[in-house]
């Protein structure tokens, strides 16, 4: 079974890697393909899978026998796709230097500039959307029988913009609603892989409602004791009486909704936002990688110990919620979820997982092709999601305001309109004004030469 990686230069690579060399199952996958733009990167990254391979049991042995997935790259997107069983896109446009520059226009403009929340989401889905869908297209046309495995953010906006050209054989996958459901079970004294999760909403924009153990909702008994709820990251960056008062537990890029002045402040006092500080400690990584002389395998494992244990450090600076335990460092994450999502599809081996999938009739504040975050059965026919009880009135007004923001920015993905572009900005709950979003698009399109094609009116 062939996989091919779209981004395949891209910093967290090994993590799936890693994850299919423990894949020793019939049917696994034999050949990885990489894709990138950048050689320099590719190259990089496929020195730490050979590492990688060489010290994994049966690493020497052929694929077929149960030895590690060959590996190729390549810079040439059709080349890559051709063949494909499943595509793992995780792609960057615009490369950390962008992610920087979203954070800074909006700072500048005093609002936030987030990755994947408010006004960098924003540019961030307007600088990706266009090369999502052509991608979307290619696989369309070289392999119509592969499904895409979306990762690249804002995972639920462009995972909902190759929907319309692949259908349900695009799935947007994130690791935050697993590591949310594994730090409350945990807090609860409960198996992680043996409790129901009860989670719903969009990609970064979903509450935990419910943890079943044993048939047995067990969540009610964590709200009522305030030192547990305060025991995990959760509890430390809302604090246990907020979630107390919302009877569930938020993912934690609500905080920049729930605490955005505080969140604000935060990132403008900063000594550098978390964009600038991944460009240039991945700017380190890939220089020493081509160097040629430091081991590849060691080099990524301190750079992505460093990473994780800064992930939201701002946020966590102005909750006052010190530095991240452990448990929270723990690997498991996305490339956990993309090897069981392709085993169940590839093997019918049902399972449950959370995904971002196309809403049909689960939410009925949202239309059949809003792509949304909800538990679904995976099998071999695709990802199916589960009924689920309505989102209280807050959560609702959230979700459908943000999924209107989402809307407008593939319409002015599609259209190339400026106008559209704006009020995608200014319907946005963290913009909060009309004449800041003229000045975020003003910002944007002069930062990113990629956004030049928002010029009609």
């Amino acid at each position: 079974m062939k996989l091919t990686i779209l981004g395949g230069g891209g910093f967290r690579v090994p993590l799936v890697y890693g994850a299919l060399l423990a894949d020793r199952a019939p049917g696994r996958v034999t050949h990885v393909t990489l894709h990138d733009l950048d050689a320099a990167r590719l190259g990089a990254v496929a020195r730490v899978l050979a590492e990688q391979a060489a010290a994994s049991p049966g690493g020497t042995e052929r694929p077929e026998a149960g030895g590690a997935p060959t590996v190729s790259h390549t810079t040439d997107l059709d080349e890559a796709l051709r063949g494909a069983d499943f595509v793992f896109s995780a792609i960057r446009v615009g490369g950390l230097e962008g992610r920087a520059a979203d954070e800074r226009v909006a700072l500048d403009h005093g609002v936030l500039g987030q990755e994947t929340v408010g006004a960098g989401g924003i540019a961030y889905g307007l600088r990706t959307v266009p090369v999502a869908v052509d991608i979307a297209r290619r696989v369309a046309r070289l392999a119509p029988d592969a499904w895409v495995i979306n990762f690249t953010n804002p995972a639920g906006l462009v995972t909902e913009a190759m929907s319309r050209h692949l259908g349900d054989r695009v799935i947007g996958i994130c690791d935050s609603p697993v590591g949310l459901g594994r730090r409350v079970a945990r807090a609860l004294g409960a198996d992680p892989d043996r409790a129901w999760i009860d989670y719903v909403g969009l990609n970064h924009l979903g509450w935990l409602r419910g943890l079943r153990v044993a048939g047995r909702d067990e969540l009610p008994r964590l709200l009522a004791d305030p030192e547990a709820l305060g025991s995990f990251e959760e509890g430390k960056l809302f604090g246990p009486e907020w979630l107390a008062s919302l009877g569930a537990i938020p993912n934690e890029y609500l905080h920049y909704y729930y605490f955005n002045r505080e969140a604000v402040r935060a990132y403008r006092e900063a000594e550098q936002t978390r964009g600038a500080f991944l460009r240039d400690q991945q700017a380190r990584f890939y220089e020493v990688m081509e160097q040629g002389h430091a081991p590849a395998l060691a080099t990524w494992d301190r750079t992505r110990a460093e990473r994780e244990a800064t992930y939201m450090a701002a946020n966590r600076e102005a909750a006052g919620a010190g530095e991240r335990d452990a448990s929270d460092l723990e690997s498991g994450g996305y490339e956990q979820v993309a090897l069981a999502l392709m085993r169940a599809i590839a093997r019918d081996e049902r399972t449950t997982l959370i995904l971002n999938v196309r809403n049909r009739t689960t939410l009925g504040a949202l239309d059949e092709d809003a792509v949304i975050e909800v538990p679904c059965l995976v099998d071999a026919s695709g990802a199916h999601p589960v009924s689920v009880d309505p989102l209280p009135g807050h959560a609702t007004g959230l979700v459908c305001a943000v999924k209107a923001v989402e809307r407008e920015v593939m319409n002015a993905a599609d259209s190339g309109s400026r106008a559209t572009a704006v009020k995608a900005f200014a319907l946005h709950p963290l913009v909060d004004s009309v004449a800041v979003a003229h000045r975020l698009v003003d910002g944007y399109t002069t930062a990113h030469p990629g956004l030049a094609y928002l010029n009609r009116p």
